[in-house]
């Protein structure tokens, strides 16, 4: 891997101490490498970096003197060739407008290792798609005992909600993820039905929908992915998941 290939990474964040832990965690990140190109400690500052010297992703504070890294964000993203933004933030509640200026990730701090990866993994996804190389369709990002892992949404078979995280059953096997499960569903794109407010199946993966069980008092329904797992389904989706099994066995059929 040639130093050219590196994803260039600005960090601006008001702190030093931030700025510094940000850079350790970028310079352990190894899939894929990436090369810190500088450091800003304001939205000036960072504009000026990035007039001389354009850059793949920014690592964003967003509560900072001056302009605020959302504001900064909004501007880079009507310039050409802008760089994609990672937010990197104390607090949570800014997530919803962070997308809506197109942020590729939304970390909190303190950022773990792993899920600066996992960000940093999907900005290099981008960058493939902005070139030659053909999209490869919506993906997610997991950590496997140390190592992290790329899942197409083609080898998802369903995510579900359990306590503080989401259970991510595919092709290739099971993992625990961290993110909100509308996230991961807004991620995954279209061929995804929400089947309980808990639980997200893909449409190709469903074979069967059967009465199991109680819910709330009353007689359930449930939904069999092509594992064999079942899934509740909620009353509200009953119809729409009835659909999805139908338009599944006529494609078995045809």
């Amino acid at each position: 891997m040639t130093e050219r290939s590196k994803l260039t990474v600005l960090i601006v964040d008001d702190e030093p101490l931030a700025r510094m832990r940000l850079r350790s965690l970028v310079e352990t990140c190894t899939e894929p490498p990436a090369l810190v190109a500088g450091e800003a400690g304001d939205a000036d500052t960072a504009l000026v970096l990035l007039g001389q010297s354009p850059v793949d992703v920014v690592l964003l504070d967003i509560a900072m003197p001056g302009r605020d890294g959302l504001k900064l964000a909004d501007e880079l993203r009507r310039q050409p060739a802008a760089p994609m933004v990672v937010f990197v933030t104390a607090h949570g509640e800014h997530a919803l407008r962070a997308f809506e200026v197109d942020a590729a990730d939304y970390l909190t701090k303190p950022v773990r290792r792993e899920r600066l990866q996992a960000a940093l993994l999907r900005v290099d996804e981008r960058r493939g798609q902005r070139g030659e190389v053909a999209p490869a369709g919506p993906m997610l990002v997991v950590s496997d005992r140390g190592r992290v892992l790329r899942v197409p949404a083609a080898e998802v078979l369903y995510l579900k909600a359990e306590q503080k995280y989401v259970s991510l059953c595919s092709l290739r096997g099971r993992w625990v993820l961290d993110d909100p499960l509308t996230e991961l569903e807004q991620r995954l794109g279209e061929g995804f039905l929400r089947v309980h407010r808990n639980a997200v199946v893909a449409l190709a993966a469903v074979r069967a929908l059967e009465r199991r069980g109680e819910d709330d008092g009353e007689e359930g329904w449930a939904v069999q992915v092509s594992n064999g797992d079942w899934l509740a389904v909620s009353r509200r989706q009953l119809a729409a998941v009835r659909e999805a099994v139908k338009v599944a066995a006529a494609k078995q059929g045809a």
